[in-house]
């Protein structure tokens, strides 16, 4: 089977959150570790981890985690730029590449995996994850074809290669609350307790905690689909069964 490549993005500069959250610790595990572990996890193929701000000391909390970390020097030019390092280091026989966010604690290898799956599926160009109403946001897969682009991708032209590509795509519906990300330091708080909680629970009643959902969602912003965060949106398009796909027409 051809390997699906997959791209952690963990090279922000953390200017919200005031302190850097990649080695904040979530569940037993820095939220960088956390990450590319749940990368590794899915099976699917080579994982390229983007680094910037503390490179060294984030790159250490990878060990035993097989990946190939790359290292953006522009990473305070956006997300865009740390994208395009991503896709340049990309192995030449990956079949498409998973592009999914280092701060998105919710984000499981089991959704990566299924996004692999729906590509192998429809043979889409691109297989975007939306959270219901809170609209589309990564983990997005992106088929090989489009590699180029994303390599050359600025803080522009993120929106532009989702739209001309909108017409062969497929979505993928999950729950709302996946979305949440740590932009700022109330985010991390109320992740860190909703995980600790989840930890006492299955600690406690482990086959109750596993069929438990999550009910509450915080205030979240939609994340572009390129990495960038500039182009904000909102969606009000109706929810389907988490990992439901289905094809999608043009971006409005």
């Amino acid at each position: 089977m051809t390997p699906v490549a997959t791209i952690v993005l963990a090279a922000g500069s953390s200017t919200r959150m005031g302190r850097n959250k990649m080695l904040l610790e979530l569940g037993g595990a820095t939220v960088a570790r956390r990450a590319v572990r749940t990368a590794c996890g899915a099976a699917l193929g080579p994982v390229v981890v983007v680094t910037g701000r503390a490179h060294g000391a984030v790159a250490a909390e990878f060990g035993g985690l097989k990946c190939r970390t790359v290292v953006n020097h522009d990473h305070e030019m956006g997300q865009h730029s740390s994208v395009r390092a991503g896709a340049l280091a990309l192995p030449p026989d990956s079949a498409a590449a998973i592009v999914m966010l280092a701060d998105m604690p919710f984000v499981t290898s089991a959704m990566l995996r299924t996004l692999a799956r729906r590509h192998r599926e429809t043979g889409a160009a691109l297989v975007v994850s939306r959270y219901g109403d809170e609209g589309t946001a990564p983990p997005i897969l992106y088929d090989r074809r489009l590699f180029d682009e994303l390599a050359s991708v600025d803080h522009r032209c993120g929106r532009r290669l989702m739209r001309r590509h909108r017409k062969d795509a497929v979505e993928v519906a999950w729950p709302p609350s996946a979305i949440r990300d740590l932009d700022r330091s109330a985010d991390y708080e109320a992740v860190r307790r909703e995980l600790g909680r989840a930890g006492a629970a299955v600690a406690e009643n482990p086959v109750r905690a596993a069929s438990a959902a999550p009910t509450h969602i915080a205030s979240v912003r939609h994340r572009d689909p390129s990495g960038d965060p500039s182009s904000d949106s909102w969606s009000g398009r109706p929810s389907v069964p988490p990992g439901t796909a289905r094809r999608i027409g043009p971006l409005k």
